[in-house]
């Protein structure tokens, strides 16, 4: 494997985004956008590619008093200017964004593949969603939709009657995770803005870049400037910001050690979090398996193991255990891993070097307590690693492994058979997480089985986990999160309920008063 390094990797091409930032000694020094302005910083933060490990970028950090100042403006005046636009309006302005975007893709995509280490494919794919969420925005509007109560249902409410309105919060703060930067702000901006939240964006530090494009797009395509921010400090930084009262929703995809912290210092607010995950795929006696093959190793290997619904435990049934496991190593033997800007990887570097220590760690401790090494488990590189399949037949030594309790965000995953359903439940569920699960087979009285008793928020059958665009509903149970995300799904949780009780009592409105007394 040979990664290309000559100079700074990263190139920005298109004019519309040579204002928020100047190139110092070969490294591109940006701005961020503080409710209508692109401001600097005293201090700044080195951005690294996980490609060659390299500093291609800074961005500010931010002192309390840059964001004081922002939220001031954004509490102040933000979440009235784009709550007192209308609502045609504000899809207009959305509309415009996804226009900008794919006028400006081929900038995004490079720094996707730079700045996160993503295939051109992969990258493309995270731009191509980006511009559909936003164009399906009107999907989104068709949940603001309030509803009308008779009051006729109870003697106490005889002669009134109400409607039940959906407002806007005022500012929804989205804290963006590393593994789909673009996508992720573009889908919490959009769920927003809808019902007339102003947005506070806290991006990645790891690869805070395509968040940064992206905000220079927001501002192009016309949205009030008062109610939109990038606020780019450390997230160990961040609590501040987070119980800041000024903040009334927040909208977090993290970990779930994350979330958690968030939960006991945010304050009584509003919350829709996705956090942590690593899916079970369950391969029944009667599944296509070579479909299921194919579906799994992508499910392992695809963004390098960094996504919430990558899969992380195989579950087979006894009769196909062996022939299923040899299609599943044959898959994942065949993946080619390197510079993810060559033709042909399918898989590029993890996001950084402490995330490949975190799964070396994990690998070994699996084979110190008897797992076998099926295929991979060699690091290749500071961020580079083999996509890895482990078989532990143990029921008891799996379930004490790290790879089994926690959450490793890499490319490794654990084997195992089952006897009976009952079995296959237990181990799937023994997990503190319950985000997706995916089962393959055919009869449809086994699989109604699982999709009663798994305890996650989404199942697949016949495919494997994959969030997309959010056209379907997602989020996790237990650890995994609260809410959910996905087209007119998340605008629930950023819209608050107003009921308006309209009296009429003797104003004669009611006939059947006169008449039934």
């Amino acid at each position: 494997m040979s990664v290309k390094n000559n100079g700074n990797i990263l190139e920005l091409e298109d004019k519309v985004f040579k204002d928020i930032y100047v190139v110092k000694d070969g490294v591109y020094v940006f701005k961020t956008y503080l409710a209508g302005r692109w401001a600097s910083a005293r201090k700044t933060m080195d951005v690294r590619s996980p490609i060659n490990n390299s500093t291609i970028a800074r961005i500010p950090r931010l002192e309390w008093s840059d964001i004081d100042e922002a939220l001031g403006r954004i509490h102040g005046t933000g979440r009235w200017s784009i709550r007192d636009l209308p609502g045609a309006r504000r899809l207009e302005i959305l509309s415009k964004i996804a226009d900008l975007m794919e006028e400006h893709s081929e900038d995004l995509v490079r720094t996707l593949v730079v700045n996160a280490g993503k295939t051109y494919a992969q990258a493309r794919g995270e731009v191509n969603a980006s511009i559909d969420r936003l164009r399906r925005a009107e999907l989104d509007s068709r949940k603001i939709f309030g509803e009308y109560v008779p009051g006729d249902w109870d003697t106490t409410t005889l002669e009134t009657e109400a409607i039940v309105r959906k407002e806007p919060f005022g500012t929804v703060l989205a804290v963006i995770p590393f593994n789909y930067p673009l996508f992720d702000s573009v889908s919490k901006l959009v769920y927003s803005v809808i019902p007339g939240n102003a947005v506070v964006i806290k991006p990645p530090s790891a690869d805070p870049l395509p968040v940064l494009l992206f905000a220079k797009l927001v501002e192009e395509g016309g949205m009030p400037r008062d109610s939109f921010a990038v606020i780019t400090i450390p997230g160990r930084e961040s609590d501040d910001l987070v119980k800041d009262e000024r903040i009334n929703v927040i909208s977090l995809t993290g970990s779930s050690e994350t979330g958690r912290h968030v939960l006991s210092v945010a304050g009584i607010k509003q919350f829709v979090m996705e956090l942590g995950g690593g899916d079970p795929a369950i391969v029944l006696r009667d599944a296509d398996l070579d479909l299921a093959a194919d579906r799994i190793a992508q499910g392992i290997y695809s963004y390098t193991g960094q996504r919430c619904d990558a899969i992380k435990l195989v579950l087979v049934e006894e009769p196909v255990y062996q022939e299923f496991k040899e299609k599943l190593v044959e898959k994942l033997s065949s993946v080619k891993v390197g510079d993810p800007r060559e033709e042909n990887v399918d898989m590029g570097p993890l996001i950084s070097p402490k995330t490949a220590d975190e799964m070396m760690n994990a690998v070994r401790e699996a084979v110190k307590k008897g797992g076998k090494i099926l295929v991979g488990g060699k690091r290749l590189g500071e961020t580079y690693v083999e996509p890895t399949l482990i078989e532990v037949r143990d029921k008891d030594v799996l379930r004490d492994l790290t790879l089994y309790k926690g959450e490793i965000f890499a490319p490794v995953a654990i084997i195992t058979d089952f006897k009976d359903h009952d079995e296959a439940l237990s181990l799937a569920n023994g997990r503190r997480y319950g985000l997706d699960a995916a089962i393959f087979g055919e009869d449809i009285n086994t699989i109604r089985k699982f999709l009663r008793y798994l305890e996650v928020g989404a199942i697949y059958v016949n495919d494997m986990p994959r969030h997309g665009v959010g056209y379907y509903p997602f989020g996790g149970r237990k650890a995994s999160g609260i809410g959910r995300e996905g087209i007119g799904y998340s605008v629930e949780h950023v819209t608050a309920l107003k009921t308006i009780v309209y009296n009429f009592r003797g104003r004669g409105v009611w006939r059947y008063l006169r008449r039934h007394g």
